[in-house]
């Protein structure tokens, strides 16, 4: 299989890229670099079925290429972590609206399947937990910018399946619940990462509100084989699937729980969302998901504890501060 992923210098994308060339596909990476970083994949450079390309996937004459030669392609591509969202909120829309429609109506010319990364944001502030692919999303006002990114990918959703039901595009949609694992940053928001290397300097560990929200973290390498699978199931085509663990933390106890790990004296300070983010910034108390609809179908539960995982990322963290 030759398969594209754009996005594919990123946190996910990197891990996706080592997954397939693992199984003996043939992998061409697209990233322009803006959030992705060229470090997670210089280990792959040397292999024979692997290409990097540095391009933006706006660029429509690179992409028809990228795609004509693909048998199918992996859009990861996406402005994503709150703190870049709230800070440039033109360049969230415009790179996974305008990015989505580019990638979709190509995929289309040259018939290839689309695996479209979504996310958990996509239910908002809904209550209704835990999430069901079929639920309701509750979105905040327009005037906050927080919900440009959960908004961006909803039309990348409604476009993807429009292309489906339409013109019988082969698609498939996977809703990342906060995926976590070594080389994600804390550049733009992500908690994890931020935790541990701050624990690491003995630095604070700064809870954003009053830390009693809660979410569900997953391993990149359980969310990377359920996406290969749903990608080679001719049942997830025209599907939405929410992927993710089911093993709910609080943000406080998280916290607690690297400080743990890591042997770390460091304490831990509660920060105002207004003063983290903006003013008026929201969140949802609980983000969990059913990931019944992935179990049924390709057999999906996650094999990754969340200790596990968090000493796997301390253990990449401390070797990248003694490097």
């Amino acid at each position: 299989m030759r398969a594209l992923i754009t996005g594919g210098a990123g946190f996910i994308g990197s891990h996706l890229a080592e997954a397939l060339l693992a199984e003996g596909h043939r992998v061409v990476a697209i990233d322009d670099l803006s959030t992705g970083s060229e470090d997670n994949i210089r280990h792959l450079f040397d292999r024979p079925n692997f290409q990097f390309v540095l391009e933006t996937i706006t660029n429509e004459g690179v992409m028809d290429r990228l795609v004509s030669e693909c048998d199918i392609v992996f859009h990861l591509a996406a402005a994503v972590g709150v703190e870049l969202i709230v800070r440039d909120p033109v360049h969230t829309i415009e790179t996974n609206v305008l990015g989505g429609s580019i990638v979709l109506r190509i995929a289309n010319r040259y018939r290839r399947k689309v695996i479209l990364a979504s996310t958990s944001e996509i239910y908002g502030k809904s209550t209704d937990v835990p999430f069901r692919e079929d639920g309701d999303g509750v979105m905040g006002p327009t005037t906050h910018s927080r919900w440009a990114y959960a908004n961006s990918k909803a039309m990348d959703e409604f476009l993807a399946l429009a292309y489906h039901k339409q013109r019988g595009l082969p698609v498939v949609i996977c809703r990342f619940f906060n995926t976590i694992g070594p080389r994600q940053t804390g550049r733009y928001g992500m908690v994890v990462p931020r935790f541990v290397r701050q624990a690491l300097r003995g630095e604070p560990l700064t809870v954003y509100g009053d830390g009693q929200q809660s979410r569900c973290f997953a391993d990149v390498a359980d969310i990377v084989q359920a996406v290969i699978r749903l990608a080679a199931h001719p049942g997830a085509v025209g599907q939405v699937f929410n992927l993710g663990n089911t093993e709910e933390i609080t943000i406080l106890d998280l916290a607690r729980l690297v400080i743990r790990l890591t042997g770390s004296q460091s304490l831990i300070v509660l920060v105002p969302y207004d003063q983290a983010y903006e003013p008026g910034f929201e969140d949802m108390r609980r983000r969990v998901p059913d990931i019944s609809r992935a179990a049924a179908l390709i057999g999906f539960r996650p094999s990754h504890s969340l200790e596990d995982t968090l000493c796997r990322i301390i253990a990449y963290y401390r070797k990248r501060e003694c490097a």
